[in-house]
């Protein structure tokens, strides 16, 4: 009888673990090991497009998503005091049975991904990472954090926008910051409040907020990137309120339940996409270890759960786990992803500069590609 072939995934965050999940189903024997001891359950929210919807309803777990998030099909413009300007119907990129749109609290995400992944029986260690040591023709040597070896015959470095499985196996691409910065907290949904509002202007570049359930949203204010090192941890509520205080409507009840310092997250805007080929031997990169973009386009988490179901596909095809195989999963991925990298900097980058780029004309172009199976 065939030896049951092995895969380390390296990351447990949304990429690592569809990978897991995925494989598992196709009898793959997968161990998942996570740096952070609590699996990354932390985080305000995440806005999920059609396309990611697509991919997680794959995995087993969209009925869940449904119960605990908030869907909806259209986003509006809004002036900095709250008048909507426009509302837009967003194009389904997961196809017409899945919303647009489906906002949720990442730690709720995660928590599904998570009980996914346990339930699949791939072996997780928490806390833990891994070395490579070696590799040949037919697998990967590694050496973990607990000081115990083990071998594979694929490694998946899902380990995230500063990979340290990227650098170890060669790849020296980097994430740079775009000038842009963010700041997201999650607040209690003021009533009315069914769909993701942007305003453009005011004391920020973009104020948005997205609902992530029947009674919560996350917010968010971009404005020009600065020294982390100067904005104390502690004014990070306070710094919020002030950057919030030029904008109306919903923002006046997000505004005054902004209190705690530890919910608002700050994160420069990055930018990078792995070019060449996205593995080295037996070790192949998927999600942010590859490519990372502005949230601009709310495509982050989609083009990571695309890259972990297309490559499973491709691994649980019968064809064998070669540089052949590998190489087919880079030039399947590469295209789409470079198209929604390009177009989420375009869009802040027309904002930097303060030109008026067809930003509408922009995104339905992409989106309307998204559309088409990875």
């Amino acid at each position: 009888m065939a030896r049951e072939r092995s895969v380390l995934v390296v990351g447990g965050g949304t990429s690592g673990n569809a990978m897991a999940v995925l494989l598992r189903r196709a009898g793959v024997e997968v161990d998942l090991v996570e740096a952070t001891p609590d699996w990354n359950v932390r985080g305000s929210g995440i806005t999920l497009q059609g396309n990611a919807l697509r991919v997680l309803r794959e995995l087993g777990v969209w009925d869940e998503l449904n119960a605990h998030g908030f869907g909806f099909d259209s986003f509006g413009l809004t002036a900095p005091d709250g008048t909507v300007l426009h509302v837009s119907e967003d194009i389904r990129t997961g196809g017409d049975d899945l919303p647009a749109t489906l906002g949720m609290q990442r730690p709720v995400l995660q928590r599904i991904l998570i009980d996914a992944v346990r339930a699949s029986g791939a072996n997780v260690r928490l806390g833990t990472t891994a070395e490579i040591l070696a590799q040949d023709d037919t697998g990967v040597g590694v050496r973990f954090s607990d000081g115990t070896e083990g071998r594979y015959d694929l490694v998946v470095a899902a380990d995230g926008l500063n990979s340290t499985t990227r650098a170890a196996i060669g790849i020296d691409t980097k994430p740079e910051p775009t000038g842009m910065a963010i700041w997201r907290v999650p607040a209690p949904r003021p009533a009315g409040v069914e769909r993701t509002d942007l305003a453009h202007g005011g004391s920020c570049y973009i104020a948005g907020y997205t609902p992530t359930s029947k009674d919560t949203l996350y917010a968010y204010l971009v404005e020009p990137k600065r020294d982390r090192a100067t904005i104390p941890p502690e004014s990070y509520a306070r710094e919020m309120r002030r950057l919030a205080e030029g904008y109306g409507g919903a923002w006046e009840e997000i505004r005054a339940s902004i209190t705690d310092p530890a919910q608002v997250n700050y994160a420069w805007f990055d930018r990078m996409l792995v070019e060449g080929s996205w593995h080295r031997g037996r070790v192949v990169l998927v999600g942010d270890a590859a490519h990372c973009c502005p949230p601009t386009m709310a495509q982050g988490a989609a083009m990571s759960l695309e890259d972990s179901w297309v490559l499973s596909q491709l691994l649980t095809s019968g064809a064998a786990w070669d540089d052949e195989l590998l190489t087919r999963y880079y030039e399947r991925r590469f295209g789409r992803v470079r198209t929604v990298v390009e177009a989420s900097v375009q869009i802040g980058q027309w904002q930097l500069d303060g030109e008026r780029g067809d930003v509408a004309g922009l995104m339905a172009t992409a989106m309307t590609a998204l559309k088409e199976l990875p």
